[in-house]
């Protein structure tokens, strides 16, 4: 049956007046989105200041918006509000035939050939990281991870060395992060001086820098690579990427292909210090089945378990909190309307830690993923990487990566917690640690 237009917006708290429900969700975005969802079910609203957001939180709903009807669902003002002052138009943030025409030129860098070159980057860049460790000493977990993944994005897909520029990329993402967290980050115009907003114009010279000159290295010095590749590409008049675009799209595929990476490190390698008996278990697969040899990408179907562990933590923690449509003509989602040019945002944090779909939510349970229980899951009731046309390109190459990384780490360490066993996050671009996420090392 179809279903029937309707006037009435989704249920969701009222709030305070002229205010909506701004202060409640800007104090803590995880739990107030999750709160509305559980109190008003999987179609909502709820406004922050002027806007009224519409919250999907079924999967259902959520597969029509990322699959079934994705031609309806833009990006939208928001999500380009936030991003793209960082990536300009590229993959992420571009629509239309622009999109598809960058997405088929950079696809290629994916093909599983690519891959497995990539994996053996991954492990040398992974032991040069662990070569500065040393028994004993506390470390600044997603710091290093930062670090390590960034070296590995760099050389993997743009062939080129920038382990002297980590830290210095390190801190200006810091700051670009945290201005995309304030609600002034969308709420401000661009041209209004805010600090913040200098802060940000600073952090991001310092990125449009470090971009530049892996495009010129690679101009200077093509290669078998992602960039040498864009940099030959032609379209069907003959002509090649512009030099704003080709930026464009390095600084999105360097910025989205290590920030998540380094958080699904970060968090798993968090909650595994918090449960020695998953650990365990874990070391002595990879025992068994590695016997002290390095892994490689032939391995990693013999890793079960390691597979699971990272699933589990990507779904507890995932390195993206939720995704942003907006529809481009009127919806509606079990009657009630969703006006076009409204932003929906239909967040992984919440749907992947609904007892709905998972028993026990909140525990850290990694023997959840078996195929039985995948194959009852509704199909968007986890989705880490999105979903549909849009889905992340280098979904493939980042559990590759978490899982290599992981099991390199592991083999050599076992880390302990000290900092706080409570995880503060910053709902960002990405979901991020508020404060340094601080680890003793041991060696195994």
């Amino acid at each position: 049956m179809p279903q029937q237009t309707t006037d009435w917006r989704p249920p969701g708290p009222r709030g305070l007046p002229v205010l909506g429900s701004t202060l409640d969700f800007q104090r803590d975005p995880f739990t107030f989105r999750t709160k509305v969802a559980r109190t008003y079910g999987p179609v909502a609203s709820f406004d922050v200041l002027t806007e009224t957001f519409y919250l999907l939180t079924g999967p259902e709903h959520i597969e029509r918006v990322l699959v079934h009807e994705n031609e309806k669902f833009i990006k939208g003002d928001i999500f380009q509000t936030l991003l793209s002052p960082v990536v300009g138009q590229g993959l992420l943030t571009s629509e239309g035939e622009q999109w598809r025409k960058q997405r088929h030129r950079i696809q290629p860098a994916f093909r599983p050939d690519a891959l497995t070159h990539y994996a053996d980057i991954m492990v040398e860049e992974t032991e040069e990281e662990l070569a500065t460790w040393n028994p004993g000493e506390v470390r600044n977990l997603h710091e290093d991870m930062l670090a390590l993944t960034g070296e590995i994005v760099a050389r993997s897909l743009f062939g080129v060395d920038v382990s002297d520029r980590t830290e210095v990329v390190a801190e200006a993402l810091d700051v670009v992060m945290g201005y995309a967290e304030s609600l002034s980050s969308s709420m401000v115009p661009n041209w209004v001086p805010t600090p913040g907003k200098r802060r940000f114009d600073e952090a991001m010279a310092i990125l449009d820098a470090v971009v530049d000159d892996i495009i010129e290295e690679r101009r200077a010095d093509p290669g078998d690579d992602v960039i040498s590749a864009l940099l030959a590409a032609e379209d069907e008049d003959g002509r090649t990427m512009s030099d704003d675009q080709l930026r464009d799209e390095v600084m999105t595929l360097f910025l989205a292909g290590h920030e998540t990476t380094a958080l699904s490190l970060s968090f798993t390698l968090f909650v595994l210090a918090q449960h020695p008996d998953i650990e365990e278990r874990l070391v002595t697969e990879l025992d068994d089945t590695l016997d002290g040899a390095t892994p490689t990408v032939a391995d990693l179907g013999d890793l079960p378990y390691l597979e699971r562990v990272v699933k589990e933590s990507m779904r507890l923690y995932p390195p993206v909190h939720a995704i942003i449509r907006e529809p481009t003509e009127d919806v509606v989602f079990d009657g009630y309307r969703v006006p076009a040019g409204s932003p929906i945002s239909m967040p992984q944090w919440t749907v992947h830690r609904d007892p709905a779909h998972y028993d026990d939510p909140m525990a850290f349970r990694p023997d959840r993923w078996t195929d039985e229980f995948e194959a009852e899951l509704p199909r968007y009731a986890y989705f880490p990487f999105g979903g549909g046309p849009r889905r992340c390109i280098g979904d493939r190459f980042a559990m590759m990566e978490a899982r290599l990384v992981l099991a390199r780490i592991l083999q050599a360490y076992h880390l302990e917690l000290v900092s706080d066993p409570s995880l503060d996050l910053a709902a960002s671009i990405t979901t991020r640690p508020t404060s340094p996420i601080e680890m003793r090392v041991h060696e195994r």
